[in-house]
């Protein structure tokens, strides 16, 4: 079986994820008893998003992504790869802004937005480019036992809120659960310890990482790291969902 994974090629870090996806791929697929087998393409066409099995979303500026996206013909073709279709998308930063249902911080006039994720998110949460980190991060979605992951934030947006998508309004409860009002909305990665900038760094822990039936949105840019760990493990997501044509969340350490 060859799996076509695509990387928008419109800002960001495309070759960055496209090295990450094949290290990530050799690693764990090599002696994958179904011969499984990836290609990794640049998208920049409707014709190329057509033929991937799924997608990834990079950081750049997500308003500039989405007029870009509009002037070339793709953007209602992404939202029919994501919500009518539902294939397998990641959106990694201004990725994670296009993939929300709803934006705040947005420049004056707003911003399009792809959709699939129940969630606002609040842009540039952390200030400008020159207020960047580098933080360790707790996924138990990696595993247990794994080593924290260096999640490298730039002018990064978190999840805000988490919304009812019937009302969109959000439940505070539904909120500290961590899902929508049917349950879809997971909470994959928080950074703990955050504070608004020009603020005494305090108890507050923001959403960083979330994830919806076949939609997953961080925060952060792992492809600007050498760790393949979160793109094994969205590799073997969208191997699943093409085996059994739903997204299933589990510890493939287990």
């Amino acid at each position: 079986m060859t799996i076509t994974v695509g990387v928008l090629a419109l800002q960001g870090g495309v070759i960055e994820h496209i090295n990450l996806l094949r290290q990530a791929a050799a690693s764990s697929f090599s002696q994958d008893n179904d011969q499984i087998t990836f290609a990794f393409n640049e998208v920049r066409t409707t014709e190329q998003l057509q033929k991937c099995d799924a997608l990834i979303i990079p950081g750049g500026e997500s308003t500039t992504m989405a007029i870009v996206a509009r002037r070339l013909g793709l953007f209602d073709a992404l939202r029919e790869f994501v919500k009518v279709q539902h294939k397998p998308v990641w959106g990694t930063c201004a990725g994670l802004v296009m993939l929300a249902e709803e934006a705040s911080a947005t420049k004056q006039g707003g911003q399009e937005l792809v959709g699939g994720l129940d969630v606002k998110v609040l842009r540039n949460r952390y200030g400008t480019q020159i207020q960047s980190f580098v933080a360790d991060l707790s996924l138990k979605f990696l595993g247990e036992d794994e080593k924290p992951f260096r999640g490298v934030f730039i002018r990064a947006p978190v999840v805000e809120e988490i919304i009812s998508p019937s009302s969109g309004v959000e439940d505070s409860h539904l909120k500290k659960k961590g899902k929508s009002a049917d349950g879809a909305v997971e909470i994959m990665g928080v950074y703990k310890n955050a504070a608004k900038v020009g603020e005494e760094q305090g108890d507050e822990e923001d959403i960083v990482a979330v994830r919806q039936g076949n939609v997953f949105g961080t925060s952060f840019h792992p492809e600007l790291t050498g760790d393949v760990r979160i793109h094994a493990w969205w590799l073997r997501q969208v191997v699943d969902s093409l085996r059994h044509k739903d997204l299933v969340v589990r510890n493939d350490r287990a």
